[in-house]
């Protein structure tokens, strides 16, 4: 497809990445890609990434994911199917606090997030495979950092909305920006 390629998103913190992908020409649908290198991406301008967990969620189109803040950075590829990505800066002190970054993610692309950056997503394909690197450990139990995802002050045009739109009753229960940055994040 091309060369990995790393480019800052339009906030600090947020690196947009394509992944090279090899189509194998003699098995129709097959492919190959290196979704995390750590010496290549650090040298096109990623930041040192050590992670530390590796966690992947299936989901059906439709199921809706977020907006979670948890406190670490993340390497998040869409190792199968499509899906519509949603990123907010949620740091108050930044200079593009409130800001959204909205795009479509699949096997040929990947994000890398830095702590503060709220990120959702929502499955286009009849499956997608959301994997993300993590450099610090997940908690059961743990409230971790999180916003509406129809707040209206972020204005997010998510692709599904109809009744097909699945979302986890946690997440129904989130807490608008206005909210978030009152009660102190």
């Amino acid at each position: 497809m091309g060369e990995l390629r790393v480019s800052p998103g339009p906030f600090e913190g947020l690196w947009l990445i394509d992944l090279d992908v090899h189509d194998d020409a003699e098995r129709p649908g097959a492919s190959f890609r290196e979704a995390f290198h750590a010496q290549k991406m650090q040298t096109l301008g990623l930041p040192p990434f050590r992670p530390v967990q590796w966690n992947t969620s299936e989901s059906r189109r439709g199921t809706l994911r977020g907006i979670h803040a948890e406190p670490w950075e993340k390497l998040i590829h869409v190792a199968h199917g499509e899906a519509f990505a949603a990123i907010v800066d949620l740091r108050p002190d930044s200079p593009t606090a409130g800001r959204v970054w909205t795009g479509r993610l699949t096997n040929a692309h990947a994000m890398f997030l830095s702590r503060g950056l709220g990120n959702a997503f929502q499955a286009l394909s009849d499956v997608v495979v959301y994997a993300y690197l993590v450099n610090d450990h997940w908690r059961p139990g743990v409230r971790y950092p999180a916003v509406r995802w129809d707040d209206p002050d972020l204005a997010i045009d998510w692709p599904i909305t109809d009744e097909r739109l699945s979302l986890s009753a946690k997440d129904r229960e989130n807490p608008s920006l206005a909210e978030f940055w009152t009660n102190g994040a």
